[in-house]
């Protein structure tokens, strides 16, 4: 397996396991008796704030951990230039990541249109957020065996 094809499986792996462990920590916060929308909006407010900083800082450290450990045991440094192969394949992740958030945004104010509560819109936001960032990982990786 390449470079390119381990930090893409790295990168999913701690996507799902970041999201899911935030979102199952958010849930055990979440109050049970209903809330006012002023509480509401900041506890949703929270929580996509909260998540992206998290997610930041977690891929950051672990994008890290992972240049070492691939360094510790294949003796290789990380490829210090990317040809047009990558900057393609980036490109195509990219174009499918943010394709797939912008419908998802869509679809989350089409929610508010049609008179969903709102917490349904800030649901899809959060799930369009996490599906375009595995859906990039899945793109890269795809290409990365398969080709362009």
């Amino acid at each position: 397996m390449t470079y390119q094809e381990k930090k893409s499986i790295t990168t999913l792996i701690s996507a799902v396991l970041i999201f899911a462990s935030y979102c199952l920590y958010m849930y055990v916060q979440y109050p049970e008796e209903g809330l006012e929308l002023e509480e509401s909006f900041r506890y949703w407010g929270s929580f996509v704030l909260i998540l992206t900083v998290v997610s930041i800082v977690a891929h950051i450290v672990i994008s890290i951990i992972f240049n070492i450990i691939f360094r510790m045991t294949t003796g290789e440094k990380e490829p210090a230039f990317a040809d047009e192969l990558d900057k393609l394949i980036e490109l195509k992740a990219h174009r499918n990541s943010f394709l797939l958030f912008v419908l998802g945004f869509l679809l989350a104010m089409g929610s508010l249109a049609t008179d969903q509560p709102f917490t349904v819109m800030f649901v899809i936001l959060i799930a369009s957020g996490f599906l375009s960032d595995v859906t990039g990982s899945v793109t890269k990786l795809y290409h990365y065996r398969r080709g362009v």
